[in-house]
């Protein structure tokens, strides 16, 4: 699949709750098998990861979001993108370098790019993690957390962690609708706010999952409800959609 060029990526948009602005896109990993159509990546990333193969598909899908983000910076649409990186590439001694060479050769300023590692990953090797975290650091990107909540991290080193975000996991959004996991939320982004880190609700599905984060003051926002993961020419219609529309009233206004 990696030689006939058969993985392919989609982004998902990611929303500010309070004005429901698009600030960025997480890029997914996605294999379009010959005879079985789009395979979805539970199905395939375990077996990337086992094999060890998950760092050249992980490089690739780098460098491409990389390439994708210059050319939507280069049409004024400067967003971030968000890109997944697994245990195997974190452990890697050569990561570090090929995120800078990614940034290096497409141009891209790692302020937008923001790297996106598990709780579970980090809690693997906290020390180690803390150092590879810094290294990334240092070259400018953000770090992300995701699944925030489900990897049982302690939160002495949460603190030691050089993040920039929290991505609370679907299962506590969806929980959200009764008292106990509305105060699980709610503790939740409070942690973040007073570490001075974004909150990101995922896998946001109906309009009272919506409500119940804006009204916690989560920051952004990410899932079907909002937008359902997409590929770069789609994205790029979706993007320039609601400015052409805004466009266009503000031409009539001033006719």
């Amino acid at each position: 699949a990696l030689e006939s060029n058969q993985f392919f990526v989609v982004y998902q948009p990611i929303f500010r709750m309070d004005d429901m602005a698009l600030v960025g896109v997480e890029a997914l990993l996605r294999w379009q098998h010959p005879t079985q159509g789009v395979v979805e990546p539970a199905n395939f990333i375990p077996h990337l990861e086992q094999t060890g193969m998950i760092v050249a598909v992980g490089r690739e899908v780098l460098r491409q979001v990389c390439r994708d983000a210059v050319e939507w910076h280069r049409r004024r649409l400067p967003i971030r993108v968000a890109v997944n990186a697994s245990a195997h590439q974190l452990a890697t001694g050569d990561f570090i370098a090929e995120v800078a060479a990614a940034l290096r050769e497409t141009g891209l300023e790692a302020r937008y790019l923001t790297i996106e590692v598990t709780e579970s990953v980090l809690m693997h090797d906290a020390e180690e993690a803390i150092l590879r975290l810094r290294q990334l650091k240092q070259l400018g990107v953000r770090i992300a957390i995701d699944d925030f909540g489900t990897g049982y991290s302690s939160l002495s080193y949460l603190r030691q962690f050089p993040v920039d975000t929290l991505k609370i996991d679907r299962s506590f959004v969806f929980a959200s609708n009764d008292v106990q996991g509305r105060a699980l939320l709610h503790t939740m982004v409070q942690l973040g706010r007073s570490m001075g880190l974004e909150t990101v609700g995922e896998g946001i599905e109906l309009e009272t999952e919506l409500r119940i984060l804006q009204a916690e003051g989560c920051d952004t926002g990410q899932g079907f409800l909002l937008g359902r993961p997409m590929g770069k020419d789609a994205l790029w219609e979706y993007l320039i959609r609601p400015r052409v529309a805004s466009d266009r009233q503000a031409a009539a206004h001033t006719n």
